[in-house]
């Protein structure tokens, strides 16, 4: 799985009044939690733009006043009309202890379904798993190749090496549609 640098800075302050000057500085108010204890700490809007904005995962490589420790980013909460960052939660990775997160799910292959005129529908972008630090991949694979018109892909289909893959086994992750144009080439055969 990919790293992503991060360096924090603990805050020892709380409160409103405290809060609302760290965000007027465009410092973004943290929690790290999941470890020992839990650690409030504080960072700039500009060191995790790249970390949010982008359909990646990362294993967060924290330095807390030169402090080191693993995370994964667990929760984000915006304000509701500016859309700036208000919180973030990053829940501290340990080598022994299992993690869930959402992993981006690729579709790998040419459908023949959609070779015969279906059309392609990815329901789930990303899908829940549980494991090991060191087991979580990027990407979640997934081959389409015989996947004919009508037929579709579930979650309980779907099997991952040293992952327990935590959504609904009944839930579609990947469909291809019959469209007009199929059905009519269906019915002239």
């Amino acid at each position: 799985m990919q790293t992503f640098d991060l360096n924090v800075s603990k805050r020892e302050v709380a409160g409103k009044k405290a809060i609302k000057a760290l965000r007027a500085e465009e410092m973004i108010p943290c929690i790290v939690y999941g470890g020992k204890e839990e650690i409030a700490v504080a960072v700039s809007e500009a060191a995790v733009k790249n970390l949010i904005w982008t359909p990646n995962i990362y294993i967060v490589n924290l330095s807390i006043d030169g402090d080191k420790r693993q995370a994964i980013l667990k929760d984000i909460q915006f304000h509701p009309v500016s859309g700036k960052i208000l919180h973030i939660d990053f829940l501290e990775v340990l080598p022994d202890k299992p993690v869930t997160i959402a992993i981006p799910v690729v579709l790998e292959g040419n459908s023949e379904g959609v070779k015969a005129g279906g059309k392609l529908q990815l329901e789930m972008r990303k899908l829940n798993v549980r494991g090991l630090s060191k087991d979580l991949p990027d990407t979640l694979k997934i081959d389409i190749t015989n996947l004919g018109l009508g037929k579709v892909i579930k979650v309980g289909e779907l099997s991952y090496e040293n992952l327990e893959v935590l959504n609904a086994k009944q839930a579609v992750v990947v469909a291809v549609k019959l469209t007009r144009a199929a059905r009519a080439a269906a019915e002239a055969k």
